[in-house]
């Protein structure tokens, strides 16, 4: 099962988040095509009581290097969370990849049943490993990433599906 648990994680997780890179370089591009200062897109937001884009994009970092720590078993590592710039998100990105990168299919052993705690302010969250997984990160993260791109294309980045999907 751990090869199962990894390769349904680490592989998309990481897809994913390179579509994101590449949707952000394009974004940027936008920006200085446009003459609109980048702050105007790394705060835009699709609902006044959303998260802006900078937001978006730190929480879906955060969930894919916690979901591949958590399931191999490993400290999570954390972030500042203080990215200002295109720049500082591609490096957040880039950073959390080659964390997950460092992570082996090995590790993964056991970890459908091993126990995962999240702790919030308001709430605990307890579940093991699978239900982690499909239940939380997942859908969390698609969440994140989607609502990044949607940020990006209201703001009237050409951008479409295939940027979201990636190249097979």
């Amino acid at each position: 099962m751990s090869l199962f648990m990894y390769h349904a994680s680490i592989p998309p997780l990481t897809r994913m988040l390179g579509n994101l890179s590449a949707i952000l370089r394009k974004a940027e591009a936008y920006a200085v095509e446009r003459k609109i200062e980048p702050n105007v897109l790394l705060n835009a937001r699709l609902a006044p009581d959303m998260l802006p884009l900078l937001r978006q994009v730190q929480i879906a970092s955060d969930n894919a290097k916690g979901c591949a720590a958590r399931l191999a078993g490993v400290e999570v590592p954390s972030y500042a969370d203080n990215e200002s710039s295109f720049a500082e998100l591609q490096a957040r990105i880039d950073k959390t990849l080659a964390f997950m990168g460092g992570i082996q299919a090995a590790q993964f052993e056991g970890s459908e049943s091993r126990p995962v705690t999240l702790k919030f302010p308001s709430m605990e969250l307890n579940f093991n490993g699978q239900d982690y997984l499909f239940n939380f990160v997942l859908p969390n993260f698609y969440f994140h990433v989607s609502t990044a791109y949607g940020i990006l294309r209201h703001n009237g980045l050409d951008i479409g599906k295939l940027d979201y999907l990636g190249k097979p």
